[in-house]
């Protein structure tokens, strides 16, 4: 070898060894100030590399234990918090409950109730459920669950479902207070499946104009829907109001199914899109039951999603009207992904846009108060005037029909409705405020029970009211409680504590909603508003 060669390697190694001496001499002087100086680690990394690699050390080096599994659970939601308000992470255990209004069934022992007074009273049984095979009655009070009493314990409504709640095939064994029994009667009852319904309620407002009022769009709403819709055709429907207020969405499909059935061949409904996704178009088929229907979509601020993709697609398309008040505007398309654990985010992939091109997505980020904006648009007086419903007049555009319709969120009504404040004063709102109303009808149904589950049709619980003077029994139970009305007061009121108290009545009654809304749509403004405006068009 080269001598020169040679000695530059000699020189180097003895520079590398000298260097290791001084650094370990420095180390060792300093160890009083420095206990331990650590060494840093690269590792090479991706985004997605890096957040795994700060759990692998936080579990294998932090100082104390740490559970690595709850702090992934922390973290995914606030991750997702970052995104949208509607891509959510559920976790394991609430993952079924979740699924409820969109699977349209649960496990559970198949009752309605209610806890006016801390004790759990049966307001209806759904019939072929495993209650009615065990034998349970509307006006039954709950007054054990299993070995736990429930009764007079302040128990949280949430946590009476969850007791009652089980696996189909599992059993409950409830204890339960009969009016006329001296002694608690123990029913065992074996849990099943309980279909969840998506239609409230389906009559006819009068010999023309029906009602349907959907709360939800699950798989099976449209079935129900069509369903509900056709019988009111074998009664004479040419009219419909249909109810999609507070019905916060569900399924597309099921909107799709929906609009279709109103709209003629070729008809866009609603597409979506997204950074990931292509623009899909979504068309009417021309097979739709109700194209000759005149039909009026009622909306509030509640109304979200689903709903707010039938009410722009009816208008956008110049089918019927919209009556009401601005929806929500929730346009933001969610896919749900599933993990192994059995939980699960549900991440928004696309939005959702009106045949015209409107976004139905009111604006959300950092400077948007997202979760206040129903109660800022009530202070701004959007709930009362017309004039106040802001109107994003830079996102203009028109219907085939030459309508004007606006973007910037949610679905803003052809025809407005304030909220109905008329007939409201110190007395209805006394007794509304300790729920008197709702307690008296429960009263009242436990004292002609036996009449009230023999009543079946609408017609039957009307004749059996003519048989009372609610209003004086009413007024008279309020008095005994400490309410008593001024001069003038009951006479300004009587419309609304008359038909609100034959509907809590009528919900008592095996016809359940079906005796409940035919009487709050005497007073309901929006409702009359809308039959108003479908009578326009009946030649």
């Amino acid at each position: 070898m080269n001598k020169n060669i040679l000695l530059r390697v000699l020189t180097s190694l003895v520079c590398i060894v000298l260097g290791m001496i001084i650094g370990q001499y420095l180390l060792y002087k300093n160890a009083d100030i420095n206990k331990y100086i650590p060494i840093p680690v690269y590792y090479p990394q991706s985004e997605l590399s890096k957040l795994q690699l700060v759990f692998d050390q936080i579990k294998e080096s932090y100082v104390d234990p740490v559970n690595i599994d709850s702090l992934v659970e922390k973290t995914i939601p606030f991750v997702l918090n970052e995104l949208d308000p509607h891509s959510i992470y559920i976790q394991a255990g609430d993952m079924a409950q979740a699924n409820e209004s969109i699977e349209g069934n649960f496990d559970g022992v198949g009752i309605t109730f209610n806890m006016p007074n801390d004790t759990v009273i049966v307001i209806n049984v759904i019939g072929g459920g495993p209650s009615e095979r065990a034998g349970i009655r509307a006006g039954d009070r709950i007054i054990t669950v299993d070995d736990s009493l429930i009764a007079g314990q302040k128990i949280n409504q949430n946590n009476v479902v969850r007791m009652l709640r089980g696996k189909t095939g599992t059993q409950v064994t409830v204890g339960i207070q009969r009016i006329g029994e001296p002694n608690l009667i123990y029913f065992p009852i074996t849990r099943g499946k309980i279909p969840v319904k998506s239609i409230d309620v389906a009559y006819m407002l009068n010999e023309r104009t029906g009602y349907i009022k959907l709360s939800k769009f699950s798989k099976s709403s449209h079935l129900e829907f069509l369903k509900a819709a056709l019988a009111l055709q074998d009664e004479g429907m040419r009219n419909l109001v249909f109810d999609l207020r507070s019905n916060t969405g569900g399924l597309l499909d099921q909107a799709f199914e929906i609009a279709n059935e109103f709209l003629p061949h070729g008809s866009l409904i609603v597409y979506t899109e997204g950074r990931a996704r292509k623009r899909k178009d979504l068309y009417a088929n021309g097979h739709g039951r109700l194209q000759h229907i005149n039909v009026a979509v009622l909306t509030d601020e509640i109304s979200a999603s689903a709903s707010e993709i039938v009410a722009g697609a009816l208008q956008d398309n110049d089918k019927g009207i919209i009556v009401g008040r601005r929806t929500f505007g929730k346009g933001l398309v969610q896919d749900p992904i599933n993990f192994s654990d059995n939980s699960g985010l549900r991440l928004t992939v696309a939005r959702y846009y009106t045949p015209t091109g409107r976004s139905i997505q009111k604006p959300y980020g950092k400077d948007k108060n997202y979760e206040d904006d129903i109660y800022q648009r009530y202070l701004h007086g959007e709930f009362m005037e017309a004039d106040s419903v802001k109107q994003d007049t830079v996102q203009r555009y028109t219907t085939p029909g030459g309508k004007i319709v606006y973007g910037g969120g949610g679905i803003a009504p052809d025809v407005f409705v304030p909220i109905d404040t008329s007939g409201i004063n110190e007395y209805f709102l006394n007794v509304s405020r300790k729920n008197l109303i709702y307690r008296y009808a429960i009263q009242f149904s436990d004292l002609h029970r036996n009449e009230i589950n023999n009543i079946h049709t609408l017609g039957d619980l009307r004749k059996f009211f003519a048989a009372f003077d609610l209003l004086k029994d009413f007024t008279d139970y309020t008095t005994r409680q400490g309410i008593k009305p001024k001069p003038g007061e009951l006479k300004q009121c009587k419309r609304l504590i008359d038909n609100y108290l034959k509907a809590y009545i009528g919900r008592n009654t095996p016809l359940d909603d079906e005796g409940f809304y035919p009487f709050t749509g005497h007073i309901d403004n929006t409702l009359l508003q809308a039959i108003k405006e479908l009578e326009k068009n009946v030649k």
